[in-house]
């Protein structure tokens, strides 16, 4: 059930070695608004790291081992926060999307639905629950910086995204731990996939595995000292009419040890229900139609969740 069909591992060529033209932009947060690098990485890529960022290194440090407590403890302490309904505050699961996707995933996940109502302190495991809080207040303030410049690049105020469109009032963390596998070149730690929210920022760990589409290659995004990792998401792409692209990625295995990770998903749609996005009217004019019709977010997250784990985004259905 891990084996995963060889057209998932091998559809696209690894980018070639040494290109620059394949290299991931990394944007210093210190001059950002001073360049046009968030816009042109969003563009362009729809991937890129930060650095200057302001999240403490002890704090993404801390977040990397309490992932790596909870996932070593045996499976009855483990057990009370399994889920399969993914609503629920606290989830943690094994393989997430097993039963929607068509390959099992190498990986184990636990789920926080931070914002805008967060969990109970009780409901987080102890192991975890102070490195949880602080991680999701400091990677909130990354977040609501991320809006503001990807605003300015689509020249609005901004506070358009953050504060006029709502980008920044659902949060979702999600701590994942891949364990090292025997036969990495059969399996995969998350197929390819897009991500469904606005933007998602990501801490990861030394040991590489995630990869990002950039001219029809697997390009590896390799891990920076103390960087976060950027990526726009399917909603983003959406109000922004394309000017901004959620592209694919996915995360391979290795069988020396186990990679961890720490994902912020802005955008979180179980919580946020009722609201309706579509372009940015700002963004439309006779040149630049609408290329998508308005959807609220739940329907949005629902639909994209029921057709499965299938690497294909929804945005396609939505195209007028």
């Amino acid at each position: 059930m891990f084996h995963a069909p060889p057209h998932f591992l091998n559809g696209r060529p690894p980018a070639p070695a040494g290109d620059p033209e394949f290299s991931v932009p990394v944007i210093d947060l210190a001059g950002a608004r001073d360049d046009h690098d968030p816009e042109d990485a969003s563009a362009k890529w729809g991937f890129f790291q930060i650095v200057n960022h302001g999240v403490p290194t002890s704090t993404q440090n801390k977040i990397k081992a309490g992932t790596h407590r909870f996932f070593n403890q045996d499976a009855e302490a483990k057990k009370e926060y399994f889920r399969a309904e993914p609503m629920s505050k606290v989830v943690y699961t094994s393989n997430y999307g097993l039963y929607t996707a068509p390959v099992a995933y190498w990986s184990d996940v636990i789920l926080f639905n931070m914002a805008p109502e967060p969990p109970e302190p009780e409901q987080i495991p102890a192991c975890i629950r102070e490195n949880v809080q602080e991680f999701s207040e400091e990677i909130s303030k990354v977040g609501g910086l991320m809006f503001e410049l990807l605003s300015e690049a689509l020249g609005l105020a901004s506070n358009h995204l953050k504060e006029e469109m709502g980008c920044a009032e659902g949060m979702g963390l999600a701590c994942n731990y891949y364990p090292h596998c025997p036969q990495p070149e059969l399996a995969l730690g998350i197929t390819h996939h897009t991500d469904i929210g606005f933007i998602t920022v990501l801490s990861q760990d030394h040991v590489g595995g995630l990869q990002v589409v950039h001219r029809g290659h697997w390009v590896d995004v390799p891990p920076v000292p103390e960087a976060l990792v950027v990526n726009i998401g399917d909603m983003l792409q959406l109000i922004s009419n394309d000017k901004f692209k959620s592209v694919e990625h996915r995360v391979i295995v290795n069988n020396v040890e186990p990679r961890v990770s720490t994902v912020c998903s802005f955008g979180n749609g179980f919580m946020l229900k009722s609201r309706m996005y579509g372009p940015i009217k700002e963004l439309l004019s006779e040149e630049n139609p609408p290329i998508y019709r308005e959807i609220s977010i739940e329907e949005f997250f629902f639909k994209s969740y029921k057709k499965g784990f299938d690497g294909n985004s929804y945005l396609p259905q939505l195209k007028l």
